[in-house]
C-alpha cells in the first residue's frame, strides 16, 4: 500500500495563499484556452431542491483530478456547510493517486480567484470601487484575493453579523447598503443564485460584473435582458450555455457561441476584452475543473514543507 497525503482545508490554506491561487488560475485559463489542460463539462447528479452532486474530472500539468462536491445551499440553516467533498490528484504518467484534498476550500480559493482574476482583466483601468455580495466561504474568499492584491473592497450580505465578523477578519469594509455595494466599478455577486440581484437597467456605463453564484441549472443573479447588454464572458462556453447565466438566453435564442468571449482567450491574447471605458462587462462563472487542478497541483507542491497526515490506499 502507499500512503497518500491527506489536505485538510486548513492545510489547503496553509499551502496556497489568495495571491497565489489568483497566480495559478490564470495560468490554467491559458492553458485551457491553448488546448494544453482538457477537461469535459462537469456532470450534475441532483436532488433538487435540496443540493447537486458534482464530479468534475480534468487533465493537465502532469496531474488528473476528479473533484467530487456538492452543493446544499440549505444546509448552514442545519448547521452544516453549503459545499462538501474530495478532490482526488492523481500522477497522469502511472494513474497513481498522488493526494486527497478537501474540496470545499479549493473551490474557495479557486472562485475567488477567478473572480478577481475578470475583475481585473476586464474591469476599467481606472476602476476605483470594488465590492463583494455574499459574505458565505466563498464570497469571503473573493473578498480575500481583493485584500492580496492590495485593494480596497466593501461587503455585503443578508445575515449582517456574518458579514461584519468577515470584513474584520479580511481588513475590508461593510457596505452601507445593497445598493451601494451593486454600484461597485467592479463587482463580484456569490449567492445562492435563487434570487435577483440584478434586474433590468441595474449596471451602469463602465462596469463590471463577475457573476459566481448561478454555477447550476435555475439558477440566476441577473436578469436574462440585464445579461444580454453587456460584454459577455465566461469560463467556458459547454458549461455557461447549460447551466450558468448564459442558459436562459441561449434557450431563448438571443445568444450563441459567437457572441460570448473565454476569458481564456482574452488572457492569452486570441481575443479582446473590454471594448471601451463605457462598456458593461460581465463574467459569467460555472466553475472548471481545470481551476480545481491549478490549486491542487499547488498544494501538492509544497508537500515537503507540510506535515501532513496520510492514508495507505
Amino acid at each position: 500500500m502507499t500512503p497518500v497525503p491527506l489536505f485538510a482545508g486548513s492545510r489547503v490554506r496553509e499551502a496556497v495563499s489568495p495571491a497565489r491561487a489568483l497566480d495559478v488560475v490564470r495560468e490554467a485559463f491559458v492553458s485551457h484556452a491553448a488546448g494544453a489542460w482538457t477537461m469535459p463539462p462537469k456532470v450534475y447528479v441532483t436532488n433538487y431542491p435540496a443540493g447537486d452532486f458534482r464530479a468534475m474530472p480534468a487533465l493537465g500539468g502532469g496531474h488528473a483530478l476528479l473533484k467530487w462536491v456538492t452543493s446544499f445551499p440549505g444546509n448552514p440553516a442545519r448547521g452544516l456547510p453549503t459545499v462538501t467533498g474530495v478532490v482526488l490528484l492523481s500522477n497522469a504518467e502511472t494513474g497513481e493517486l498522488e493526494a486527497v484534498l478537501d474540496a470545499a476550500s479549493v473551490t474557495a480559493l479557486r472562485t475567488g480567484a477567478a473572480a478577481v482574476l475578470a475583475a481585473e482583466t476586464l474591469g476599467r483601468a481606472d476602476a476605483r470601487t470594488a465590492a463583494v455580495v455574499g459574505a458565505g466561504v466563498n464570497g469571503a474568499a473573493a473578498a480575500a484575493t481583493f485584500v492580496a492584491r492590495g485593494r480596497d473592497v466593501a461587503l455585503w450580505d443578508v445575515d449582517g453579523e456574518r458579514v461584519r465578523r468577515v470584513a474584520d477578519e479580511l481588513g475590508a469594509t461593510v457596505a452601507g447598503s445593497l445598493a451601494e455595494a451593486l454600484g461597485a466599478d467592479v463587482l463580484v455577486t456569490v449567492t445562492p443564485g435563487h434570487e435577483l440581484l440584478l434586474a433590468d437597467g441595474a449596471l451602469q456605463p463602465g462596469q463590471h460584473v463577475s457573476l459566481m453564484g448561478a454555477d447550476g441549472p435555475g439558477k440566476a443573479e441577473i436578469a436574462a435582458a440585464e445579461l444580454a447588454r453587456t460584454h459577455v464572458f465566461c469560463d467556458d462556453w459547454e458549461q455557461a450555455s447549460h447551466g450558468g447565466e448564459l442558459a436562459a438566453l441561449v434557450d431563448a435564442g438571443l445568444i450563441g457561441e459567437a457572441d460570448v468571449t473565454r476569458l481564456g482567450d482574452v488572457l492569452n491574447g486570441e481575443a479582446s476584452g473590454r471594448a471601451g471605458d463605457h462598456e458593461i462587462t460581465a463574467f459569467d462563472s460555472t466553475g472548471l475543473a481545470i481551476q480545481d487542478l491549478a490549486i491542487a497541483i499547488a498544494a501538492y507542491g509544497r508537500i515537503g514543507e507540510l506535515d501532513l497526515p496520510t492514508v495507505d490506499l
